[in-house]
């Protein structure tokens, strides 16, 4: 055995017979081994590191030999130092293009990378973090994996990107950065922008938006995120560098040649969008660092590629994302209005953009409002054309669906020319230019349908329906208190305008997208109009009223809640007028036992009642909320006391809904006055003592299927105990000795029930229900759910699963 034998196999000597090392030998004579030698030192060495046996005759390994060979490999800085030589060989051997190879190292190298991504990567980069975060440097490791990022495959750049993320995180306890750092970080933010740049392959797919580009878009959207936010972690690490990177990618982009120019482009303006995330808006507002050159820079360049679709959306995000950079900085507001309105923008060629456009202006109105009162009629020149399109494109095609629908340049329009600083004259003669042709639009069109089948022109319908959400979106810049207060003649406009659309229900009561547009105007209405709203109301829930599908049902009541919770008590009247319409259209298709289970119950048509059944209960709590339960006593509205009252208590009993037991704790209050008083509902006090109290505030609660230690069932609980309390503060021992002599006819309260009350007196029979309970109903409402729920605890045990009181 020579020297360089006896070397590799002391690893596995315990005897200390071999007075030689690997280290000695291998720096002797290396240089002058031949290739068979080399090869069985780097089989051995490579066996050592991966837990191996060196031959078949031996099956000991390195973790089985001496401890001084563990502890060297244990060793932080020599384990680093060899890790990084080890990835450094990887480099040279395989992939680094500054060897030549032959055509089988070629292959034989492809085999490799192959299955080190196959099996490897993951182990490299969890040993990555280990070492990051235990010794804070690798200047020998980033290279490569600077390599990785750029080459290969999405799930490993992954896995990469929280290793750099976690890389950047130690950087920030370091203040300022060292040089090697700022080096890092410029290479970090270098492979950001290559990462996320699209395949110039997909440009087209991209800009028509056809399938393919849309799945590409959505794949690039899910796998930047990743990366941005490394990017923002960068950002906040080191600011100025990232300012300077951007600022050197958009004049860089904008220099590229033209089959490269749109996607650098993007990626330039994307990582600009990205970073204003980890700004803070103090420093948005007074442009920190190089922010102030960044924004003019964004705003006043014209990039070759602006026709791109990606470009000019990404543009347009990003002008908003610093917009409160011009909001403090205002001769930039002419800039900003030119990107908008020109071909960057509302009059781009793509309509998408265009939309888009109209959105995000929209966005900016709303921040800059105030700025723009001395461009109010240029910017209002500029959309007439825009505005005339809205009306008349195809709005049935699916490029118009969606929140993105054109409609937000009126609502941009609306706040622009409802602001007070708009003198009173061009305020008028703006609204009316834009009212009047929408409205005898309209107008044209219900006179047309009047002598033709209504419903047999779907361009006609759609060309309506974009008409109303014109106008609704046109109003929310109109306050309430300007157009019934200090401006009236603006509020009168929109009166007539209501009145002409009010005409679409009589023309088209059955066109449900119609009825739609014109309720939610009305909403609109109510918000803008105020009172002033009141005489066109009648007519419009006349004609809401005339269908009564569930559906429509439902809307009708979300109406009328708004009213209610707007107007209060002032809303009296109409609702006692319409109320009884209500009620009987409601009343008789709710069932009043409950909805079917199991198989088959699950239908459209059980859904719907479903929820005009849970809009019903919030209609019922809305009214008596608001004192407006004397609407149910009105001659019209009695004959429909009883299936109201049947309806929640079958909910009540059932633990359906919480507002019903609201509902009946606020009638109580309304109606029920101190004992031995006069009952407003005759009858109504013995309801709720003999069968609301005894059925639904212990029956129901005794079922197991009551879980107290459910969080949902607590709150249920609050509301019982309420019940019974307000119950007794209105009907004092009237309501307890019948809820002790029907509820506990043979009960006998456990012992230590018992004992908790003082002088405790029996009820009726024998029965031994505390009645000096009244001490808790008159108290604390905590103590009273406390008492309450052990009494039903104990009789739960003795009822042994069986409900004997009933």
């Amino acid at each position: 055995m020579d020297d360089l034998e006896k070397a590799i196999l002391i690893s596995f000597d315990e005897s200390g017979t071999i007075d030689s090392s690997l280290h000695e030998v291998l720096r002797v004579r290396y240089s002058s081994m031949g290739p068979e030698e080399k090869s069985f030192v780097r089989k051995s060495v490579f066996s050592m590191a991966c837990f191996e046996a060196i031959d078949d005759e031996s099956s000991v390994r390195v973790l089985e030999g001496p401890a001084f060979i563990k502890n060297k490999l244990a060793q932080g800085a020599t384990v680093i130092d060899m890790f990084c030589r080890v990835l450094n060989a990887l480099d040279d051997e395989l992939i680094s293009l500054d060897y030549p190879r032959s055509a089988e190292e070629t292959a034989v190298a492809a085999r490799v990378k192959d299955a080190m991504r196959q099996q490897c990567v993951s182990q490299i980069v969890r040993a990555w973090k280990i070492l990051l975060f235990q010794w804070s440097f690798l200047d020998e490791v980033l290279p490569s994996v600077f390599y990785v990022m750029q080459n290969c495959e999405i799930d490993t750049t992954f896995s990469i990107v929280q290793f750099l993320s976690s890389y950047v995180a130690t950087m920030r306890s370091l203040s300022p950065l060292r040089e090697k750092q700022l080096r890092h970080v410029g290479q970090i933010l270098e492979v950001i922008r290559a990462q996320i740049r699209y395949d110039p392959s997909f440009r087209d797919n991209l800009d028509a938006l056809d399938k393919i580009g849309r799945e590409e878009e959505d794949r690039m959207v899910e796998f930047r995120k990743d990366l941005f936010v490394l990017l923002r972690s960068v950002g906040r690490v080191a600011p100025d560098v990232t300012q300077v990177f951007i600022r050197n990618s958009l004049a860089s982009a904008v220099a590229t040649s033209a089959d490269r120019n749109v996607e650098e482009v993007e990626a330039a303006l994307s990582l600009f969008y990205a970073y204003g995330e980890s700004i803070s808006d103090e420093a948005l507002r007074s442009g920190s660092g190089i922010l102030r050159e960044l924004v003019p820079m964004l705003l006043s360049t014209r990039f070759p590629c602006h026709s791109s679709r990606l470009v000019a959306l990404v543009y347009l995000d990003t002008i908003v994302r610093y917009m409160k950079f011009v909001q403090e900085h205002t001769e930039y507001v002419p800039m900003v209005l030119a990107a908008f309105l020109d071909e960057r923008g509302i009059h781009h060629p793509n309509v998408n953009v265009s939309r888009r456009a109209s959105y995000l202006f929209m966005r900016a109105v709303k921040m800059l409002k105030a700025k723009l009162v001395p461009f109010v009629e240029t910017i209002f020149q500029s959309l007439q054309d825009t505005v005339a399109q809205f009306t008349t494109m195809d709005c049935t095609s699916k490029e118009v669906s969606g929140s993105e629908d054109g409609s937000h340049i009126f609502e941009a329009i609306g706040l622009l020319i409802g602001m007070e600083d708009v003198p009173l004259e061009k305020q008028a003669d703006f609204l009316s230019a834009l009212l009047t042709p929408l409205c005898q639009l309209v107008e044209a069109s219900l006179l047309n349908a009047k002598v033709q089948n209504p419903e047999d022109s779907p361009a006609k319908i759609a060309s309506i329906q974009q008409i109303i959400m014109a106008i609704n979106a046109l109003s929310k810049g109109f306050s309430e208190r300007l157009v019934t207060a200090s401006r009236p003649a603006i509020g009168l406009m929109f009166k007539q305008t209501l009145d002409v659309l009010l005409q679409i229900l009589v023309v088209y009561p059955k066109v449900e997208p119609l009825r739609c547009k014109v309720t939610s105007f009305i909403h609109r209405m109510v918000d803008t109009l105020g009172t002033s709203v009141f005489p066109y109301l009648p007519k419009a829930l006349e004609q809401l009223l005339a269908e009564s599908e569930p559906k429509k049902m439902v809307a009708f009541l979300v109406l009328l809640n708004q009213l209610i919770c707007k107007f209060n008590t002032g809303l009296h009247d109409i609702l006692e007028q319409v109320y009884p319409s209500i009620a009987n259209r409601i009343f008789n298709i709710l069932p009043r036992e409950g909805f079917p289970s199991g198989p088959g119950s699950n239908t459209e048509e059980i859904r719907e009642l479903q929820e005009l059944q849970r809009t019903l209960y919030t209609f019922l709590h809305v009214i008596t909320t608001h004192d407006l339960s004397s609407v149910f006593l009105s001659s019209k509205s009695r004959g429909y006391m009883d299936p109201m009252m049947q309806l929640l208590l079958h909910a009540a009993c059932n633990h359906k809904d919480m507002l019903v037991r609201k509902i009946f704790i606020k009638l109580i209050k309304d109606w029920c006055s101190r004992p031995f008083g006069e009952e407003k509902v005759p009858g109504f006090q013995s309801f709720v003592i003999e069968i609301f109290a005894t059925n639904c505030c212990l029956y129901s609660v005794l079922d197991k299927s009551f879980e107290f230690h459910d969080a949902h069932t607590l709150v249920l609980f609050g509301e019982i105990v309420l019940a019974q309390k307000v119950m007794y503060e209105k009907f004092g021992n009237d309501f307890l000795v019948h809820f002790v002599s029907k509820g506990f006819p043979t009960a006998e309260v456990h012992q230590s029930t018992q004992k908790e009350c003082d002088l405790c007196t029996l009820g009726p029979r024998g029965s031994s229900y505390p009645l000096c309970a009244g001490r808790y109903y008159g108290n604390d409402i905590e103590a009273l759910k406390s008492f309450y729920q052990s009494l039903i605890e104990n009789l739960r045990l003795q009822q042994n699963g069986s409900l004997v009181f009933r």
